[in-house]
């Protein structure tokens, strides 16, 4: 890829944040003047608590993400030069400090800490095994935070919100697991990804059941309270999960491979062939989840029945 192609993804992601930013600006004063209406005061510290909101769940993750190193795992086939080295010993340290791997593991990266060739070997091998699992887990549990959290929500727009926060977060899941992200054209890309994801969230609030089921599905929901409402929020659910499902596993192929060897075509192919794979098991343990999480709030703060013997 040229400089001039490169050059437009980074200003096409810059761009990006800038209006992700602004909508997020435009709502905040929005709810802010029509909470001064109350009272001023209450206005002021609305305005405080967004800015902590803001930072904490749009700013601090996109920091994380940004300032930690870049490259790819798949370069086994070159001799690692002295920059690359470097690089491999400053991700094997977060590795080691996060502890998302064995006691052995980490044993062994400090005994190869001084070998070029070996710690790339290990590094090789630790993201293909053990980093592979719960990077896979991570992003099985954040598309089941927007399945329940999208399905719950009858507003689009904090539809939007939501789906941008919790993809961001499955981002820099990924990227603090493995130490290092995806390049910063990959990351533009990315951010695009984020965008579209949250946008066709939004939108879901407006599409209409009647259009995409059939006349006789329609006839029997019709005959049960409140099926259509629960059948519409499912199916917006759904949708953001497989969005979900897909920008975590994008974001996995582009630090688990080698671009110059992974097309477009095949990133995009195997990321949607993956998401369809494990929406089924995220549908079907955020069902049976959410009734528990249900009850365990209501019951909050009751006293547990001592056992009889």
């Amino acid at each position: 890829m040229n400089k001039k192609s490169k050059r437009l993804w980074y200003a096409v992601g810059i761009g990006v944040l800038i209006l992700i930013f602004l909508m997020l600006l435009a709502s905040i004063i929005n709810l802010g003047e029509r909470l001064s209406v109350i009272h001023p005061y209450l206005s002021y510290g609305f305005y405080v608590l967004a800015f902590l909101l803001v930072y904490i769940l749009i700013i601090n993750p996109i920091r994380i993400i940004v300032l930690s190193p870049a490259f790819h795992i798949e370069t086994v086939l070159d001799k690692p030069s002295r920059r690359r080295h470097l690089t491999y010993k400053k991700v094997s340290r977060t590795l080691i400090k996060n502890e998302d791997i064995s006691k052995r593991e980490r044993e062994i990266l400090k005994k190869y800490m001084n070998d070029a060739v070996m710690l790339q070997t290990t590094l090789n091998e630790i993201y293909n095994s053990t980093l592979k699992k719960k990077i896979n887990q991570a992003i099985f549990d954040h598309a089941k935070t927007v399945l329940i959290s999208t399905a719950i929500s009858q507003n689009g727009r904090l539809d939007f919100f939501a789906v941008i926060t919790v993809n961001l977060r499955l981002v820099k899941t990924i990227v603090q697991m493995c130490g290092f992200r995806p390049s910063f054209k990959h990351l533009a890309k990315l951010t695009i990804n984020v965008f579209t994801t949250a946008l066709i969230a939004e939108g879901l609030e407006n599409v209409n059941l009647s259009e995409i089921l059939p006349s006789n599905a329609q006839n029997f929901l019709k005959d049960i309270p409140f099926a259509r409402v629960v059948t519409e929020s499912i199916t917006q659910g759904i949708s953001n999960a497989l969005l979900t499902l897909r920008i975590g596993v994008i974001t996995r192929k582009y630090l688990f491979a080698d671009a110059k060897e992974l097309s477009k075509k095949d990133i995009r192919r195997g990321a949607f062939i993956e998401s369809l794979k494990m929406i089924p098991s995220v549908v079907k343990d955020s069902i049976q989840r959410f009734p528990g999480k249900v009850k365990d709030f209501f019951s909050f703060g009751k006293k547990e029945e001592p056992e009889t013997a």
